[in-house]
């Protein structure tokens, strides 16, 4: 008769204590995911160029307006802490770090998938509907696709378009901005 495991789901508190003494360091490619502490994906080169094509693009569209956060943590709720390839949040004072930006700042989350389509489609679109956030893009480059997803409702979202090349997406948050998609996914 096998032992039973017991499972532990952390907090977004105590995975930052981890961090604090030092079970990871900065070097460990780590996120929090429904208290789970999930090894990220390496970076290959494909993902890498469309992470800078992307933060060139949102950031020459902002016009000192939104701000564009590149693979950092966004705290969805008491157990997820996940670091998106790129979001835009409105632009604010405060930058000292004293509070941790959050899903409800998050005006469009992007994440970029070279071998993780699976795991960003079905563990973390789920997280950022259940904490609200509008608007997901999954740049799908294997498929050589943009999936955009909107209207969270509940643990999923209500809305999803698949954008191709010679197609243009146009955030929400700032629906007057078009990029082709062609200049999101790269080069052929």
């Amino acid at each position: 008769m096998g032992m039973a495991l017991t499972h532990r789901r952390f907090t977004v508190d105590e995975y930052h204590r981890m961090a604090e003494v030092g079970v990871f360091t900065e070097d460990d490619r780590v996120e929090l995911l429904d208290g789970e502490i999930v090894e990220m994906t390496p970076l290959g080169g494909r993902h890498v160029a469309c992470v800078v094509r992307l933060t060139d693009l949102l950031s020459r569209h902002a016009g000192g307006g939104p701000l564009v956060s590149v693979q950092n943590p966004l705290v969805l709720a008491d157990r997820s802490e996940p670091q998106p390839d790129l979001v835009v949040l409105p632009r604010r004072t405060d930058l000292s770090g004293a509070r941790p930006f959050g899903a409800a700042d998050a005006l469009l989350v992007i994440e970029v998938s070279d071998n993780s389509v699976e795991r960003d489609r079905d563990v973390k679109l789920p997280l950022y509907a259940r904490a609200g956030i509008a608007e997901v893009w999954l740049v799908n480059l294997p498929a050589d696709r943009v999936e955009v997803y909107r209207d969270p409702q509940e643990d999923r979202y209500a809305t999803i378009r698949i954008v191709s090349r010679g197609d243009t997406l146009s955030p929400l948050y700032q629906p007057t901005v078009t990029l082709a998609a062609s200049e999101v996914l790269g080069p052929v």
